[in-house]
């Protein structure tokens, strides 16, 4: 049995695999407080079953992995748990064609994303998921649709849900999302002409830095540009006002797109929380005309800005792209200092320390060094496929980092200070 570990989930512990079925490809793996959930491809057939936390035994029976889980573990998907439910991000079918946001297992109606619905989703690709106050916030990138006067156009997103959804009714958006809503990422560096960075690779958990809640991004520019790579910084309050603004539009198949103007949008505002206690306390409850409007209208017309006004590291014309990170937000003696780890195509991990600038959200950033992680002895053959870093974790009880690439796992330390014997004090 071999087993290739995908998932983009922390683990507390050791790596260690489960007793699985054969051509499995771990693409789910998430902690919760009875153990351990594992989903897998399993040779075009995926399932999903709980594990102990202590014997990695299986408890219970094992569940269809369908829209929890892809079936080929080249497709992108992510996965959180939030309030008894699992709210995943992936592909429901083998030819990946059917995109989903889906909310299963807990006590809430299952949910979907409308289906084949190229304004709610075109050829998705999901990096992460993270819960944050009412809402589950999913980052991804997505060929744009309005763009479609230009050639396609890879563009970053953010979409959210409520937890508390229940679907619209027997007429409109019965199991599906009330509340679901994009917004496009902004990540670039100001000028006459902005300098995009248009694809999201990674992002952080929610981290709290200066008293805001942020999310960092790994960004890159797309094959046809001028190579280059940027973390940007987004604020979750300013990205959750995003979302209060006005709606874009496109009126026919011919038309630009357009913002909504406010008197023609309906009441209660479409894509909000059903609050308890008022008219409409729940969302199948909401007139036609609202779940209507929210089923057409998905795309918010303002884009989410970055934290400073420009990107906290910029690293251009480089010989590989950037496509993994962690954050430290306890590095340093005094454990007050921020330290990116970023991994690369190549197989390495460069390291930048932030420094806080004068303004009371700008940072700025120093390169400290570059790592060699790739280890032939560990890993086999040197081939850039070996070399594919998949995904990047953090050990802060360790003060290690783990590596995992395609037939291995290593782990580097966070720190080489024994390199620095005589400037160690």
């Amino acid at each position: 049995m071999w087993l290739s570990l995908t998932s983009h989930a922390p683990h507390p512990g050791p790596l260690i695999p489960p007793p699985l079925p054969p051509l499995l490809y771990v693409c789910v793996l998430l902690s919760h407080h009875d153990g351990l959930f594992v989903c897998g491809t399993n040779a075009f057939n995926p399932l999903c079953a709980n594990y102990t936390r202590d014997s990695l035994e299986m408890a219970g029976e094992s569940v269809s992995g369908m829209a929890r889980c892809p079936y080929d573990p080249r497709h992108a998907n992510v996965a959180v748990f939030a309030e008894g439910s699992l709210f995943t991000g992936t592909v429901t079918d083998f030819l990946a064609i059917d995109a989903v946001i889906y909310r299963s297992l807990g006590d809430s109606p299952a949910l979907r994303t409308v289906k084949h619905d190229s304004k709610w989703f075109r050829e998705p690709f999901f990096v992460s998921a993270v819960e944050w106050g009412p809402h589950i916030y999913f980052f991804f990138r997505e060929m744009a649709m309005e763009f479609h006067h230009l050639e396609k156009v890879m563009v970053s997103r953010v979409a959210r849900v409520c937890k508390t959804d229940l679907g619209g009714s027997q007429r409109v958006l019965e199991k599906q999302w009330t509340s679901y809503l994009k917004a496009r990422l902004n990540c670039s560096v100001p000028g006459d002409s902005h300098f995009y960075f248009n694809l999201l690779h990674a992002t952080s958990g929610v981290l709290h830095l200066q008293g805001r809640a942020v999310v960092l991004g790994l960004f890159s520019t797309p094959p046809n540009s001028i190579p280059g790579s940027a973390v940007c910084v987004f604020d979750m309050q300013q990205l959750a006002h995003v979302f209060e603004g006005r709606f874009k539009e496109q009126k026919s198949p011919e038309s630009i797109w357009t913002p909504v103007p406010d008197e023609l949008v309906p009441r209660p505002r479409p894509g909000g929380c059903a609050v308890e206690g008022s008219r409409f306390s729940s969302s199948n409850s909401l007139p036609d005309e609202v779940l209507n409007f929210v089923k057409t209208h998905p795309l918010m017309d303002e884009t989410v800005p970055l934290l400073g006004h420009r990107p906290w590291v910029v690293r251009t014309m480089g010989r590989y792209q950037l496509t993994t990170m962690v954050v430290d937000t306890e590095a340093g003696p005094q454990r007050n200092r921020t330290v990116l780890f970023l991994g690369s195509t190549r197989g390495t991990v460069l390291k930048f320390l932030m420094v806080p600038s004068g303004e009371p959200v700008a940072h700025s950033s120093v390169f400290l060094e570059e790592v060699e992680g790739f280890n032939p002895e560990k890993c086999g053959e040197d081939t850039p496929q070996a070399r594919q870093l998949l995904s990047l974790l953090l050990d802060r009880s360790s003060h290690t980092l783990l590596l995992a690439f395609p037939s291995c796992l290593v782990r580097v330390p966070t720190s080489r200070c024994h390199l620095h014997a005589r400037c160690m004090k």
